[in-house]
């Protein structure tokens, strides 16, 4: 009779033990979901908002609909080989050669060129169907692919509040700067070089900004010009003491995924030198 009262309250016991850390655990739980939502509203307070838009951020984010296309080429060369593309200087193809650079640093023979449809998309298309007739163009394509390793694209437009890239007088080292942008965060990321640019335009140094509507998306990239490396270092440096600059950092540094940096220099028929 004993053993089984005993059995009788230690079962009691067991259930009351187990009903105490369920309660202890709800409560813990509770609280922690009520602090986290006043942290957010907290937070919600002082973290900077993007107002909710219904156009696209190809329309949000450049001049107008007429604006420029670019498209960005990235040839990965065999060492000593120059790959220069010199049939779009023909007036016949409504393309202009932007700049066309080799790497210094960064990664290594691999040719850079950038070029301009005014016109857009039409103006694309325009110039692939008249390659496509041009003897010389195709004879061109089958030298080049000796000297190529492998060879990407990208189609950009340019951010509104970039100066367009127009030719400039050398010599100038040329530094590209892309960012892998997490997705969502391409609005944020121009509302916040829409200020911060003008801290980048003291010394000319600012060339172009766009990003990408085909091939690798969510991409930026921002073209530098600068004198030499020392020149590169000194501007950098200064805009640490201009008011508001540390700010845009502090804020757009969580938006990128990944960025590298091409030191370039011009070749002869750039018009960027």
């Amino acid at each position: 009779m004993h053993c089984i009262i005993l059995s009788c309250i230690v079962a009691v016991r067991d259930v009351a033990l187990r009903l105490f850390f369920l309660c202890s655990w709800f409560r813990g739980f509770s609280a922690s979901n009520s602090r986290n939502r006043e942290d957010s509203w907290f937070r919600s307070l002082f973290v900077r908002k993007v107002d909710p838009r219904k156009d696209a951020h190809s329309t949000l984010l450049t001049k107008n609909e007429e604006s420029n296309l670019y498209k960005i080429q990235f040839h990965n060369v065999k060492p000593d080989e120059d790959v220069l593309p010199s049939i779009h200087a023909d007036k016949y193809y409504p393309c202009e050669l932007v700049g066309t650079w080799n790497t210094w640093y960064g990664e290594q023979d691999q040719a850079v060129h950038l070029w301009r449809y005014r016109g857009g998309y039409p103006a694309l298309t325009e110039v692939m169907n008249k390659l496509r007739q041009n003897k010389e163009f195709t004879a061109y394509r089958k030298e080049r692919g000796k000297m190529l390793l492998s060879r990407r694209n990208q189609l950009l437009l340019e951010f509104s509040f970039w100066n367009e890239p127009m030719p400039r007088e050398g010599p100038n080292i040329y530094e590209l700067r892309s960012y892998q942008l997490r997705p969502g965060t391409m609005i944020e990321w121009g509302n916040y070089w829409a200020r911060a640019i003008r801290y980048r335009q003291r010394n000319r140094e600012a060339v172009g900004g766009f990003f990408s509507q085909i091939g690798d998306l969510y991409m930026v990239h921002h073209l530098w010009a600068y004198k030499d490396l020392l020149s590169r270092e000194a501007t950098r440096n200064a805009v640490w003491q201009q008011e508001g600059w540390h700010e845009v950092v502090y804020y757009t540094v969580p938006l990128i995924q990944h960025m590298d940096s091409r030191i370039m220099i011009p070749t002869k028929a750039s018009p960027l030198q």
